[in-house]
């Protein structure tokens, strides 16, 4: 047994050194250390943490003890031949055999040791490190597929020096050969086409310029369209447009009643005027009138372009006219047509305002729509001869142009104007009576129905149910034409009016009154 397998003695008794604290001879006593408390080691604790039952130290050997190194199972016998030890009659692998032949004597080559195996350095333990040639590299395998190369730029095919420049000089002729082909294949194609519609087509002729001869549509419109204003209304959030004409260099402007009339009539109502060159100017009421659906106000601009007059009295059925306005808020619009019709009674349509007009109407078959009221009908002069004023449509909600327009003539609309302008307001002959449309198949006529006491008619000694068929030199075919024939005249002029009564024709003298 060696030195650590030798017991641990162990001893409570403890020998104290007998030197470490004497006191020196001559000296003062030193004090001798305290002795070590050891408690008393709990039963249960040395029971779990003590050494095992018969060992002593931590390094003492065991007394009677199995060895439980040596107890393991012994390696499986695939373990033990890869990892154990070789047998002793077994080849040696470290050094080839005699003569390069197997070491069983048998002559035959040895599988892993060649001739001249032992002097390979690689196989020699004891030969000196040297650098040796790199080993050569294997050869790429091409067997497979070829990736794709990097794609060149323009600028290194041209100017790179990458490709060859036979080989651009061959591309750019294949080039030109292609657009070649391409020219002559559109060409032919182009002839073939042009075959089979016209061989030898005929092409009108044009000339340098274009002519505008004075009394021209164009010529007219460029004329008399400054003359012609756009006039917008408000009335709190609800508005509408119409149209009007300039008629003094004051800033007077002619246009319909109904046109302003919702703003005229309303607290807050609002006019303005926009000219032609989108100038906006705000504009004063001067006077309406709404038997003759005329209206004047006035704006305060500077030298406006002013319309020129012209004479309805002039006008035949056939002549050419022009019609401009601001229909449907479209400023400045300009249509033909002719004169239709002269004297056409038209009894008016409010819509909603205080208008009761019947008017002595040109009719024309120039577009006439909403918002070209109260615009200019010019002539082939470029004279103003009417005041557009109204529509015929079909009704259900088709309100477009059919060719029947209605335009006031510019001789009663400029009395009426001056009237306004030096008055504001207008008075009208009188005659006193009702009448409806009547036609008793050989004469038509207007039927009085009832005659107002202390009027003309009444004081004439016309009576109910007489039927009026002229005034003065206009004959009567119906109510409305009475109602205009007698506002053509002046109050206190005397008018001779032809009656049928009791089928007998009358002739009496009506001095009309005022209205």
């Amino acid at each position: 047994m060696n030195e650590r397998d030798a017991p641990e003695t162990r001893s409570d008794d403890r020998d104290e050194p007998a030197s470490a604290f004497e006191e020196p001879a001559g000296g003062p006593p030193r004090l001798e250390p305290r002795p070590l408390d050891r408690p008393d080691v709990d039963a249960g604790a040395a029971a779990v943490f003590g050494r095992p039952l018969g060992v002593e130290g931590g390094f003492a050997g065991s007394r009677g003890l199995p060895d439980r190194s040596r107890l393991a199972a012994p390696p499986s016998a695939a373990l033990a031949s890869a990892f154990g030890r070789p047998a002793p009659d077994a080849p040696s692998l470290q050094r080839p055999s005699v003569n390069g032949r197997g070491s069983q004597g048998t002559g035959e080559a040895d599988p892993f040791w060649t001739e001249g195996a032992a002097r390979d350095p690689w196989r020699n333990p004891d030969s000196d490190v040297a650098l040796g040639p790199p080993a050569a590299a294997e050869p790429p395998d091409d067997s497979g597929p070829r990736r794709e190369g990097a794609r060149l730029s323009l600028r290194e095919v041209l100017f790179g020096r990458r490709v060859e420049p036979r080989a651009l000089a061959g591309l750019a002729l294949v080039a030109v050969l292609v657009g070649a082909a391409g020219g002559l294949v559109g060409r032919f194609t182009a002839d073939s086409a042009n075959s089979l519609t016209n061989p030898n087509p005929t092409i009108t002729q044009t000339v340098d310029s274009v002519a505008r001869p004075p009394g021209s549509v164009a010529d007219i419109a460029q004329r008399t369209v400054p003359a012609v204003v756009s006039i917008e209304i408000r009335v709190g959030e609800e508005g509408g447009t119409g149209s009007g004409v300039v008629i003094d260099p004051a800033g007077y402007v002619l246009t319909n009643n109904h046109v302003i009339a919702p703003a005229a009539t309303a607290t807050g109502g609002q006019i303005e005027v926009i000219f032609h060159d989108g100038t906006r100017a705000a504009a004063q009421l001067v006077g309406r009138d709404p038997k003759t659906d005329l209206a004047v106000i006035h704006v305060d601009v500077a030298n406006p372009v002013v319309a020129t007059f012209g004479s309805s009295a002039n006008l035949v059925v056939g002549d050419g006219v022009i019609a401009i306005g601001s229909p449907l808020g479209l400023a400045g619009t300009v249509t033909d047509g002719i004169v239709s019709a002269l004297n056409r009674p038209v009894r008016l349509d409010g819509s909603g305002t205080d208008t009761n007009a019947v008017i002595d109407a040109i009719q024309t078959d120039a577009a006439i729509n909403p918002g070209n009221s109260g615009g200019a009908l010019v002539d082939a002069t470029g004279a103003v001869v009417g005041i557009n004023t109204a529509i015929r449509s079909l009704g259900g909600g088709e309100g477009g142009s059919i060719g029947l327009g209605f335009a006031i003539p510019i001789d009663d609309a400029r009395g009426i104007a001056e009237e306004l302008i030096r008055g504001g307001a207008v008075h009208h002959a009188e005659i006193g009576i009702n009448a409806r449309s009547v036609n008793d198949g050989t004469t038509d006529g207007a039927q009085v129905q009832n005659v107002q006491q202390g009027g003309a008619a009444a004081a004439a000694g016309i009576i109910d149910g007489d039927v009026i068929v002229k005034v003065g030199d206009r004959p009567i075919a119906g109510a409305d034409e009475l109602v205009v024939a007698v506002r053509e005249r002046n109050p206190g002029d005397t008018v001779a009016v032809e009656l049928i009564r009791d089928g007998r024709p009358l002739t009496v003298s009506v001095v009309l009154t005022s209205d």
